[in-house]
């Protein structure tokens, strides 16, 4: 084991540093990626579909993990070209390498953040000197928040577009049966196979995944 020499990083402090990566993974994928906007997305799908547990939560949450992969896919490839790499050939130390891995992350996050958020946080900052920065000079501690209450509201409105058709399924199928008298029978049951109809004939899957990754080109 190389301990630091010269100021360089040692290969335990590699390994700190690997370790604590690998701890805050989860909060990383969820404060930092298009994870967050994803997984509501999907369950927004499976509440408007009248579906309680298909897809059950594990499938919804690998589909939305590999999807944020892809998504994140050329992020993380210039993560690596500018930072591990020349970090793992001893050519930058770690405050460097913090600061070179978080670049691209960052520039990634304000791409997807509206001007509203960035300044609700800015002028919610105690530290006043941040009001005057730039977009690529803003802390982490205001882009994350920033990005995150973005993701949000994008997630809620294709939430909202995705309820429209299934809402409009369930009035026809209400209306039909309340005119027939058939007030005691649920229109959950004849709705339903309706919605999945619907679903698989327009290619659902398909359309959904291609919204939800074309919004972030």
């Amino acid at each position: 084991m190389e301990f630091i020499i010269n100021g360089e990083s040692s290969d335990a402090v590699k390994i700190i540093i690997v370790l604590t990566l690998i701890s805050l993974a989860p909060f990383l994928l969820l404060m930092m990626t298009c994870f967050t906007r994803i997984i509501i997305v999907l369950s927004f799908l499976r509440n408007a579909l009248g579906l309680q547990q298909t897809p059950p939560n594990q499938v919804l949450i690998g589909l939305a993990l590999f999807v944020t992969f892809f998504i994140m896919q050329p992020v993380l490839a210039q993560v690596n070209e500018t930072a591990l790499k020349p970090y793992n050939d001893g050519l930058i130390e770690t405050e460097e390498f913090l600061d070179r891995a978080s670049i691209p992350i960052k520039e990634f996050m304000l791409k997807q953040t509206t001007n509203e958020e960035v300044e609700m946080f800015k002028s919610l900052a105690s530290d006043k000197a941040v009001v005057s920065m730039g977009a690529a000079e803003l802390p982490l501690h205001i882009v994350v928040p920033a990005f995150i209450t973005s993701e949000l509201k994008r997630a809620f409105l294709i939430g909202f577009l995705l309820f429209i058709p299934f809402l409009i399924i369930d009035l026809i199928v209400s209306s039909t049966l309340m005119s027939m008298g058939m007030i005691m029978l649920p229109p959950v049951m004849i709705s339903l196979p309706f919605k999945v109809m619907l679903f698989v004939v327009v290619d659902g899957w398909g359309l959904l995944m291609k919204t939800l990754v074309m919004t972030y080109n």
